[in-house]
């Protein structure tokens, strides 16, 4: 009878360490999933977490409310969020596209399954609380649900991501939510009624979850082409992002998390006006820093200068500068530069990296992108800029891609505004890219000695620049802005301005 009552306890204990690491996977992969498509990680991660947690309290509440059957009702729950929580990727990944009220359906995938998750735990408290003394109860419980949301949180972004992605992540759990009610139905079906008829739901559920697994590469596939709308050739999730390239005809496209990168077509005309200006001015370029810019591409213009002796690039994502080395299709347009003897690439994240860098560099091109979350704003904070000051040169140039000042003129003048308490000489300039519209950029040197109208040297073949940088500087009414703030750390203003400025064009 000991041993009986020994296993039963800790099968139901066990159950407890799942529910946890399952139910935060879920919450993940909301969150990382919203972030993808919708963009701004930081508000998604926070509504879905407040929703999640929200709709636990109202699940909790409700479990007042089962008195019969609490072993069948616990099984069944078990059950549904297998099944809810393991599709929940699949069903928005296919509706992303097709439907209006998205964010609504997201977020009913959330509260449903952070609502049975929450009635979870007091069925089970209240199955064992005639067999096990309270205070071990509460303690044995809270044990068991803190180290699985721990496991989830490990695994989600090192093992889970990378291997598994988002879709194969969310049906991986949901076969393990249901393998638990499996496992339960058939170790303690003495103590279930109906049992037969939990364990056909309980198996066919497992096999729904199985078989949509095995095809989840193709459904990603065929979603993903509905939502590009163009001929997929690679798709990656690293633990960063999500990385897709696209081809159409002669133009190849890359996106990251939903967000186009660059067009084959014209992307050109943003680098060239990108890294141009500021190593023509400059007063050497024989150290050239490079933040950002995994893709290579500004590295390949910065290598048109015979000059350069070093160029160190510091990009987060291993992931996407391994991909930028070694496809074929890709080193063809960086012109191979990754891989090139000059080059030296560090993964790392920038901001710290810059803290402990104790070079000097004569050009610093600071290619992040858009500031449309508060990990990536820290990057355009005055603190961040006045750390990038202590490793240039005297008269080095630094230029900073800046967003649309046609589309987000607050939000471009607010980094240029932050970047002029800092440098001596700033200006700003933009150009016309097709894929996006009137691009800007901030330029500062940091001493006097050069203006903004030096040419101290020409790379050959450009398309685009052609050295004349007072034709490139000048704003119309509409791309002007007024009466913004500097993008502190404590603040990131910047953030706020980027989501309200082009949260209107979506």
């Amino acid at each position: 009878m000991g041993k009986k009552f020994l296993r039963f306890e800790f099968l139901l204990l066990f159950a407890v360490f799942i529910i946890a690491t399952c139910g935060l996977i879920y919450e993940l992969v909301a969150g990382t999933l919203a972030s993808y498509l919708l963009g701004d990680s930081v508000k998604q991660f926070s509504f879905i977490i407040g929703v999640y947690l929200f709709s636990m309290g109202i699940g909790s509440f409700f479990s007042k409310f089962f008195h019969k059957n609490l072993l069948n009702t616990f099984v069944e729950i078990e059950i549904l969020v297998g099944l809810i929580g393991g599709l929940s990727s699949v069903v928005l990944f296919l509706l992303f596209e097709n439907v209006g009220s998205f964010q609504f359906i997201l977020y009913l995938f959330v509260f449903v399954t952070g609502f049975l998750v929450g009635l979870e735990i007091p069925l089970l408290m209240n199955i064992l609380k005639d067999r096990v003394e309270f205070k071990d109860l509460v303690s044995n419980v809270f044990t068991f649900d803190y180290i699985g949301a721990l496991l989830a949180s490990i695994l989600f972004p090192l093992v889970l991501v990378p291997k598994l992605g988002i879709m194969g992540t969310s049906l991986f759990f949901g076969m393990i939510n249901v393998s638990i009610a499996i496992a339960l139905c058939f170790l303690l079906e003495k103590e279930l009624k109906r049992v037969y008829f939990l364990k056909v739901k309980a198996i066919f559920s497992f096999v729904l979850l199985l078989v949509v697994f095995i095809f989840s590469n193709d459904i990603l596939a065929y979603s993903e082409g509905k939502l590009y709308g163009e001929n997929i050739i690679y798709t990656n999730s690293t633990p960063y992002q999500r990385i897709v390239l696209t081809h159409n005809k002669s133009d190849y496209r890359l996106y990251l998390n939903n967000n186009l990168q660059f067009s084959s077509a014209d992307e050109y005309r943003y680098h060239e006006a990108l890294v141009h200006p500021a190593m023509s001015m400059a007063k050497s370029v024989k150290k050239v820093l490079v933040l950002g810019g995994g893709d290579g591409l500004a590295v390949r213009e910065i290598l048109k200068y015979k000059d350069v002796e070093k160029v160190t690039l510091v990009d987060l994502d291993e992931g996407m500068t391994k991909l930028f080395k070694t496809n074929t299709v890709l080193t063809n347009f960086n012109q191979n530069s990754l891989n090139n003897s000059k080059v030296t690439v560090i993964n790392t994240d920038a901001y710290i990296w810059a803290k402990s860098c104790k070079e000097k560099y004569d050009v610093a091109i600071i290619d992040f992108p858009d500031p449309s979350n508060y990990s990536l704003g820290k990057l355009y904070s005055l603190n961040f800029y006045q750390t990038i000051k202590t490793i240039l040169k005297p008269d080095a140039a630094v230029v900073i891609q800046t967003t649309s000042p046609y589309f987000a003129p607050k939000s471009f003048w607010c980094i240029n505004k932050t970047v002029m308490q800092v440098f001596p000489q700033v200006d700003a300039y933009h150009a016309y890219v097709p894929s996006f519209g009137e691009w800007g950029y901030t330029i500062a040197i940091n001493g006097f000695e050069t203006t903004f109208n030096t040419v101290n040297r020409k790379a050959d073949e450009l398309k685009f620049y052609n050295y004349q940088f007072d034709r490139f500087n000048y704003f119309t009414n509409d791309m002007i802005s007024n009466q913004i703030e500097i993008n502190r750390l404590d603040n990131q203003i910047l953030v706020r301005y980027f989501d309200e400025e082009w949260g209107k064009l979506q």
